[in-house]
């Protein structure tokens, strides 16, 4: 079978849309409302879950057939937890003020259901190469949610992407101003709504009878 068979492109692009983890299987929905008022933090946590996801996939893929199945759990949340103090170290070290202001939320990467559900469903089961490719194809598939969330709330909410100015300053002095509510969490799950609406009214296969 090759490092790209039609099993194993599936494997990596299924996520990315019709088995997209967030707005079709509705997991880890709770860290994309909290990070994604800005683009910066979108980015860096969509990067963040997708390198945690891929090496737990391929480190519970290798260890998989020696795990006792009733500590199998346990062996999971260690695993999960030492990627995520590697990937918290990384963003003290090299993007400190974005890890302030993602906070609480890159520990808490251990809780994303995402992570425990396709090492349960999918690394358990399979070789480190397709476990491997099922991390990455569903951590980028968290992360283009993550990414137009904070695109629009962002722009929407402050004028700027990245923190650079985007609409320009003649729009204000004509009256145009920003929409407070963008930057609300409340505005994340309306903002998730519409990209579930989108995408279901665009893949009729998924919507319910």
């Amino acid at each position: 079978m090759g490092l790209l068979s039609g099993k194993n492109k599936e494997v990596l692009v299924g996520p990315l849309s019709k088995n997209n983890p967030v707005i079709v299987q509705m997991l880890g929905i709770c860290s994309a409302l909290a990070v994604t008022s800005k683009l910066e933090p979108s980015i860096v946590m969509a990067l963040s879950v997708t390198a945690v996801v891929a090496f737990a996939n391929v480190i519970i893929s290798l260890l998989r057939n020696t795990i006792p199945n009733r500590i199998r759990i346990i062996v999971q949340l260690v695993v999960v937890a030492a990627l995520v103090t590697i990937v918290s170290e990384v963003l003290k070290a090299f993007a400190y003020d974005v890890n302030k202001q993602l906070s609480v939320f890159v520990g808490l990467i251990i809780t994303n259901c995402i992570l425990m559900g396709r090492l349960e469903a999918f690394a358990l089961g399979n070789g480190p190469w397709e476990s491997f490719l099922d991390g990455i194809g569903n951590g980028l598939g968290y992360g283009i949610i993550l990414v137009i969330i904070g695109f629009f709330r962002e722009l929407l909410g402050s004028g700027t992407l990245l923190g650079f100015q985007v609409i320009p300053q003649a729009f204000y002095d004509f009256g145009y101003v920003n929409n407070g509510l963008m930057i609300l969490p409340p505005m994340a799950l309306i903002v998730v709504a519409v990209i579930i609406w989108v995408h279901r009214s665009r893949n009729k296969d998924l919507q319910e009878n």
